[in-house]
């Protein structure tokens, strides 16, 4: 059975930081592109970083670059997002993704 787990979403005052980890079991993680989307109460889903499964590339969102950084453990099938100088505009739950499977979410909130 293929599963994806999200975890690591917390309350985080505004430029503090956060890591989120997911973890997938039932999944050959290392040939498949992997990332991570977030949706705020009241918007559509968006993606905010993805790694390409051909070439290692690493795609971030025009809001997230410099501030995220994805990576993954093919070994271990994890993914993780290192969350820094966050922003209340960065609060939502944010979801684990790989080859159109989806973990359930877990919430980031930033506020002061």
């Amino acid at each position: 059975q293929v599963q994806l787990v999200e975890s690591g979403g917390d309350l985080v005052q505004p430029g503090g930081s956060l890591r989120l980890s997911c973890a997938v079991s039932g999944f050959p993680v290392a040939h498949y592109s992997t990332g991570w989307f977030r949706q705020a109460p009241g918007k559509e889903r968006e993606g905010v970083s993805c790694i390409r499964d051909k070439n290692g590339f690493t795609y971030y969102a025009h809001s997230v670059k410099g501030r995220f950084t994805l990576s993954r453990d093919n070994a271990k099938k994890m993914s993780y997002l290192e969350m820094n100088s966050l922003k209340t505009e960065d609060s939502g739950v944010y979801y684990c993704w790989i080859a159109g499977l989806w973990g359930q979410g877990t919430q980031v909130t930033v506020s002061p």
